[in-house]
C-alpha cells in the first residue's frame, strides 16, 4: 500500500506538490501522468525516499518513510520498484552481475 497524507514537497519558494492525499491499494496498478512541471518526478522520489516531504506523512508498506533512518533506505528500496522513464540503465552491468552483487 501507498499512501501520502497531506503531503506538500517545496524547493526554496517553488512548491511542486501541495497538500496532496491518495491511497493506492495492494494489488492495484498506477500510472502517474501529466504535463512536464506537474510533480511527478517529485512524487516518484518521495516514495523512492530520496526527498523528505516538507509537510504530511507518507507510509509505505505501512512503514512511515520518514521513520525511516538513512542507513536503512537501501534495505527499504529492495522491497519497491519503479519503471523509469530513461530506464536508468547501467552500460557497463548485466542484469546477472547486478543479481550476483545483491
Amino acid at each position: 500500500m501507498v499512501e501520502f497524507i497531506e503531503v506538500t514537497k517545496k524547493f526554496g519558494e517553488t512548491t511542486a506538490l501541495e497538500n496532496i492525499s491518495f491511497k493506492v491499494e495492494s494489488g492495484e496498478f498506477v500510472f502517474v501522468v501529466g504535463p512536464s512541471g506537474s510533480g511527478k518526478t517529485t512524487l516518484i522520489e518521495l516514495i523512492l525516499r530520496n526527498y523528505l516531504p516538507t509537510a504530511g506523512t507518507i507510509r509505505i508498506g505501512g512503514i512511515e518513510l520518514g521513520d525511516i533512518s538513512k542507513r536503512k533506505i537501501p534495505e527499504y528500496r529492495r522491497r519497491i520498484g519503479v519503471v523509469f522513464q530513461d530506464f536508468r540503465l547501467l552500460p557497463d552491468q548485466t542484469v546477472l552481475k547486478m543479481w550476483l552483487w545483491l
